[in-house]
């Protein structure tokens, strides 16, 4: 019998998080996590992954035309930034003061706000 759940699942980055970007035509580039798709495991990031999209016309934007905006990006190309650092490290969890699960910078092993 299959067992089914209904906890999202966690993930090393969340809404806010500067990451770097690791692999595709961004590799290199840090920029900040604009929102996150749990099903997909995908992170929209300011700024990077730029597409042309092609906007109809509506009563909003009566000229419609084509614009730049970001597309997503897998959360296995990206790394989470230390905020201390400044630097790409991996995450890991821990227990924290009240027993909730906190995320720790695997290079300095200092406890990351988010």
């Amino acid at each position: 019998m299959e067992r089914k759940f209904n906890k999202q699942p966690k993930l090393h980055v969340k809404t806010g998080d500067t990451v770097k970007v690791l692999s595709g035509d961004d590799k290199g580039k840090t920029g900040k996590i604009l929102s996150v798709d749990l099903t997909k495991k995908r992170a929209f990031v300011e700024g990077l992954n730029m597409v042309t999209k092609h906007v109809k016309p509506t009563a909003n934007n009566p000229q419609g035309g084509i614009e730049k905006r970001e597309a997503s990006i897998h959360i296995s190309n990206l790394m989470l930034v230390d905020p201390k650092t400044g630097e790409a490290t991996r995450t890991g969890r821990k227990a924290g003061e009240n027993g909730k699960l906190v995320r720790y910078s695997k290079k300095t092993g200092e406890v990351i706000n988010g």
